[in-house]
């Protein structure tokens, strides 16, 4: 899986702060380094609505259909995935799930499986048939493309939710991986999420260091 951050709201904390601060009718107290405490403070008091005017956009490829049917649950996001309908999936790729690549048995049965599938599909495609009715024989493990677009709260939920130790591990190593980007782009909007030993993330509970 590749993550990519396409774009982002450029200098968002800097807007964050002066929108937040609107609130308060605080402008006057903005600073060279105003902002980083500003928003940690925003952010301890649960005011997060004032993230949403800050947003991201991530382009993420080599994913399952199947972790992307999970992606796109999240209705506040924009998402524009690579269609089966419209491209042809003649020389498809697929995403094996870890614990099937360390069974060496497991491995051998997937992949026969996805083959018949690529080779059905092709054979559907040779006959004629549509690629939108083709693509009905291929599997969630098939590799996909999706862009992604976000508000700086909405990024926050997605990867807490889709972050944690009980989520599905692929979606789970996205959301660490948009966190990670996230952190260097907006430090002080994600300064209390982290990545565990276990490449999950949680929420650092307050006066942990």
């Amino acid at each position: 899986m590749e993550v990519e951050l396409l774009a982002a709201t450029p200098e968002a904390e800097k807007l964050l702060e002066g929108a937040g601060r609107t609130c308060y009718m605080s402008q006057e107290r903005i600073s060279g380094g105003s902002a980083s405490k500003f928003i940690r403070m925003l952010i301890s008091r649960g005011h997060l609505s004032v993230l949403e005017h800050a947003y991201a956009t991530f382009r993420i490829s080599g994913i399952s259909r199947a972790a992307t049917h999970q992606l796109v649950r999240h209705r506040l996001c924009s998402f524009s995935q690579k269609s089966q309908r419209y491209v042809k999936e003649h020389d498809a790729a697929f995403v094996v799930p870890p614990s099937i690549k360390a069974d060496r048995e497991a491995m051998r049965v997937f992949e026969r499986s996805v083959a018949d599938s690529k080779d059905t599909y092709n054979r559907l495609i040779d006959l004629g048939i549509p690629k939108e009715d083709a693509r009905f024989v291929l599997p969630n493990a098939a590799s996909s493309e999706i862009v992604m677009s976000a508000n700086f709260r909405e990024l926050r939920h997605i990867i807490l939710t889709r972050g944690s130790k009980h989520a599905q591990w692929e979606v789970r190593d996205l959301a660490v991986r948009m966190l990670e980007l996230m952190k260097k782009e907006a430090p002080n909007v994600f300064f209390d999420l982290e990545v565990t030993e276990e490449h999950a993330v949680e929420r650092r509970r307050a006066g942990e260091s």
